[in-house]
């Protein structure tokens, strides 16, 4: 717990070892300034341009993508899970390694969030996902997925847990997490919160969002004696997670308790459904201090990723594009589609004509349609890599626009093709 006398706003003497910079502003068509912005995130490890996608490792690798191959598709960061690397293969074994970046032979910079999505979500036994679809608050707060075990309990000090590997029992709290997240080593790190749905009450996201605040606080104590105690590390930036479902007197009051604590940046989570997105990171990009970066939490839709940027967000990750791949989905500018698909057989073009990633330089249609089909593994890897490289680019198009003046006519073009509904219009037709 912090000491009586300490201070959450009172800057950490390192703090300048990490550096956010805005650059051009995004502006509407009458000139008018608007939330987005383009700028420049410096870490010990590297910089990153903003708008930026960060490529998620979640276990210290990006799946069945190299490092190398991670770079060479324009990757500028790569963000890992704190809960699953705390269970494996332990947080002391990275600080032994030397931290993430070197246990995993990436260069670059590097995040970690904070463990409480997955403590929460895999506790509640939504596997990997928690419902953000459904507003009905019909149920109990502590609801469960049908079948499961709760995994997962939440106190004023912390959570309880059981490993969904092996069903031990393990405990969270702003001081351990804030300890597995330093022994990890990344850059950016994010204070551990409870993560809320949308069927939660809203007398419970008030609940929460006071005891997320107490934990911010607790999280920035136990950070800065942490700092003081690795003197001979690099500085490791520490993001606050504004929650608040989708009310906005509580979105904006999150980001006005957490806007005002000594945090390097903020990050943007919790319930929300998809077509209020921008409206919400709308209300914290207007209350959260301009000088620091916004991260949101987990998207890489193309209408999500335009939409993020408008209203202020900075960067952004999520899980998708490689978890797709391993399904055969590939992205291209006219939607997503699925190579398993029997057109694809005889397809001798690249995944997209004119695709610079190594998968379209290198190989077929037709070729990774054999390798799904056969189940050999090198088809998720270059599927993975084209996906990556396609979102990534996207992102940083967006940037170039915002910096040219030309993001609305982008995001026009891009969405009207990408969500037009219409067949792969590349390669060859179905062969009877």
């Amino acid at each position: 717990m912090p000491e009586k006398n300490f201070d959450p706003s009172a800057p950490h003497a390192r703090q300048n070892e990490f550096g956010f910079e805005v650059g051009t502003r995004l502006t509407a068509e009458d000139g008018s300034p608007m939330l987005g912005r383009t700028g420049v995130i410096r870490t010990p490890h590297g910089e990153i341009k903003t708008p930026a996608f960060i490529a998620v490792g979640t276990k210290a690798t990006v799946k069945a993508v190299t490092p190398v191959q991670v770079e060479e598709l324009g990757a500028q960061a790569v963000l890992s899970n704190a809960y699953h690397l705390y269970l494996q293969p332990g947080a002391d074994i990275l600080d032994e390694a030397g931290g993430l970046g070197k246990f995993m032979g990436w260069e670059g910079p590097t995040f970690t969030d904070s463990g409480g999505f997955q403590v929460m979500s895999l506790g509640s036994g939504f596997k990997k996902v928690i419902d953000m679809k459904s507003v009905d608050q019909s149920g109990p707060d502590d609801a469960v997925a049908p079948g499961k075990e709760r995994l997962a309990n939440v106190d004023e000090d912390g959570v309880w847990f059981k490993s969904h590997l092996d069903g031990t029992k393990h405990r969270f709290s702003p001081e351990i997490s804030m300890g597995v997240q330093h022994q990890i080593g990344a850059d950016i790190m994010f204070a551990f919160d409870e993560l809320t749905t949308l069927q939660n009450s809203r007398g419970y996201q008030v609940e929460s969002l006071e005891r997320t605040r107490r934990w911010a606080e607790r999280c920035i104590a136990e950070h800065f004696a942490l700092t003081d105690s690795r003197a001979g590390k690099d500085y490791q930036a520490l993001f606050g997670v504004i929650q608040g479902a989708q009310y906005e007197d509580l979105r904006r009051k999150a980001c006005q308790d957490l806007g005002a604590m000594a945090f390097d940046g903020f990050g943007i989570g919790g319930a929300l459904e998809k077509e209020n997105l921008g409206t919400i990171v709308g209300w914290c990009a207007e209350e959260l201090p301009e000088n620091k970066p916004r991260h949101l939490l987990g998207i890489s839709e193309p209408d999500d990723i335009f939409t993020a940027i408008e209203n202020g967000a900075d960067t952004f990750d999520c899980v998708s594009p490689t978890r797709v791949a391993r399904n055969s989905a590939f992205y291209t500018p006219w939607g997503r589609f699925n190579l398993s698909g029997a057109r694809y057989k005889r397809d001798f073009t690249p995944l997209v004509e004119g695709c610079e990633c190594y998968a379209c330089r290198n190989f077929t249609r037709a070729y990774i349609h054999h390798l799904y089909k056969s189940k050999e593994l090198l088809s998720h890897t270059l599927i993975s890599i084209h996906n990556e490289q396609f979102t990534v680019s996207l992102v940083e198009s967006a940037r170039q626009a915002i910096e040219d003046g030309t993001f609305f006519e982008l995001k026009d073009k891009v969405l009207s093709s990408y969500y037009a509904g219409k067949p792969d219009p590349q390669g060859q037709p179905v062969t009877q």
